[in-house]
């Protein structure tokens, strides 16, 4: 299979009409996009990426109002319209009881909850407007691998496996969303930190919380929760924050990737800072996948990778090093 690369956005509603796979600009990550209703395109999701059934996928709409018919409204807590009212469409997923009889149980593995999500990016902003069904869209990339930021990881990652990549150019927030789900009393529980952080969620909601170890032991309940993800083919190790303590490392077959500063006494074209000499985390978001990506394609035996402060966004970018050091 030839895999094209373009903006047309009848082309991309026509393929995904036909229950063809079409990977997607987004404003996290490219998604690999699908036919939510329909079980066939979603069986290509999985085969494509060779993602296990178990996980489940995030359903995109083009706005609110298309959550009816998807959603039992009388289940969704009063939270989760405030939620959607301050960061839609934006980064944020949201986990809601869905209607057994329209979502397929492939798209949540059987769980009662769906996980929704308005995107943000204008070029498949356009594209869902021109479809009648949502899509299914996890991260355009093999399972378990980096998350592409660019076109060019997808074609790198998938092309052959799929027919169409719909160029957005590069991804703004280049993390994956947040997902929130909700607790007993309806209070707002987040199950993966992403591009809106904690802070910005109890800002809008005071009672928004994270996911307690008991909850975290349960069986998993949205994307992202598995132990490793997002991992570049080259061993990966943590150290830090900070330039202490860095492991010892063989300069010609090592390279790192840090925050702020470059390591001491490594060629510094086998390393990637983050945001030089500014240590700013949106910033460090944004580049972080790209970053991997061209490490990975060094051809080096070991990466370093700095651990960030954990505030703000830096809690959603030390969850993805964690996982992509896992492997």
């Amino acid at each position: 299979m030839e895999t094209l690369l373009g903006t047309d956005l009848n082309h991309a509603a026509a393929l995904l009409r036909a229950g063809e796979l079409v990977a997607i600009p987004t404003e996290t990550v490219y998604g690999l996009a699908g036919n939510g209703l329909r079980e066939e395109s979603l069986r290509r999701i999985f085969e494509a990426k060779g993602r296990p059934l178990s996980n489940p996928l995030i359903l995109h709409f083009a706005s609110a109002a298309h959550l009816a018919g998807y959603v039992r409204p009388e289940a969704v807590p009063a939270a989760a319209h405030t939620l959607l009212a301050a960061f839609s469409p934006g980064p944020l997923t949201l986990l809601l009881p869905r209607e057994l009889a329209v979502v397929p149980d492939m798209v949540t593995a059987g769980l009662p909850d769906v996980a929704v999500r308005i995107p943000a990016h204008p070029l498949l902003r356009e594209l869902l407007v021109r479809l009648d069904f949502p899509v299914a869209a996890p991260s355009a990339n093999p399972f378990g691998y980096i998350s592409p930021t660019l076109p060019e990881h997808v074609l790198r990652q998938l092309g052959g496996r799929i027919p169409y990549i719909l160029d957005g150019g590069a991804c703004q927030a280049g993390i994956e969303s947040t997902v929130v789900g909700f607790g007993p009393a309806g209070e707002p529980v987040v199950y993966r930190p992403g591009a809106i952080s904690l802070e910005m969620l109890q800002a809008v909601v005071p009672e928004t919380r994270l996911r307690t170890s008991a909850e975290k032991a349960q069986r998993v309940a949205s994307p992202g929760l598995l132990p490793f993800h997002y991992s570049p083919h080259t061993p990966l190790q943590l150290f830090g924050p900070g330039l202490v303590e860095v492991p010892a490392f063989d300069p010609t077959v090592t390279g790192a990737l840090t925050l702020r500063d470059p390591v001491p006494g490594l060629p510094l074209n086998q390393q990637v800072v983050l945001s030089p000499g500014r240590g700013d985390l949106a910033e460090a978001a944004h580049g972080l996948y790209a970053a991997l990506h061209r490490l990975d394609g060094l051809g080096l035996r070991q990466l370093l990778a700095e651990r960030l402060p954990q505030t703000g966004l830096g809690v959603a970018l030390n969850e993805r090093l964690e996982k992509a050091a896992a492997r």
